[in-house]
């Protein structure tokens, strides 16, 4: 009865041991297919971070097929892409209060609406809701200067940051 208890408590600490490795390599989000990426940058003393994920084009039509113009898109993959500044900024001229936001975009086949949501933390933009936008701009997209296969938003400390994924990219100022 010892010899079967012990084994019995060996099988049960094994099991714990495999479900805890198990549960750990499933929140790795580095092996998603989407995996995340975070760029930052230092503007003017202001401490700039966007956190997204970053899909990969694959062969598909990107604009206005898997992405569609006219529609709140969650600006990369999975949860919801997200900025945080660390003082009162303003994006191409406007005022955004230093804070993390949600970064939506509503992708149009020359111009795009960028959004900044109170609600930064949420899965896609299931539950995107137009009444917590902080701050809505508009940028003009164009030709990259080169093909993209994954999503990239880079910033730099200059304040110019700029969305590119396939042929095309979208910029935006914060000062």
């Amino acid at each position: 009865m010892k010899r079967l208890l012990k084994a019995f408590k060996t099988l049960l600490s094994l099991s714990f041991i495999v479900a805890v490795v198990l549960a750990a390599d499933a929140q790795d989000k580095s092996k998603r297919p989407s995996p995340p990426a975070q760029t930052k940058a230092t503007v003017d003393g202001t401490a700039v971070t966007i956190d997204y994920s970053q899909p990969a084009v694959k062969e598909r039509k990107v604009w206005d097929g898997l992405v569609p113009y006219g529609k709140v898109w969650r600006t990369g993959a999975n949860e919801a892409s997200w900025i945080e500044v660390s003082k009162d900024v303003t994006i191409n001229g406007k005022n955004l209060p230093k804070g993390k936001y949600g970064l939506f975009t509503i992708p149009g086949e020359e111009e795009w609406t960028i959004i900044f949501n109170k609600t930064w933390d949420q899965w896609g933009a299931y539950d995107y809701d137009s009444e917590k936008d902080v701050l809505r701009i508009s940028a003009k997209s164009e030709k990259s200067d080169k093909f993209y296969e994954r999503f990239t938003i880079d910033a730099n400390d200059s304040g110019t940051v700029s969305m590119s994924w396939e042929n095309l990219a979208v910029k935006f100022d914060i000062k």
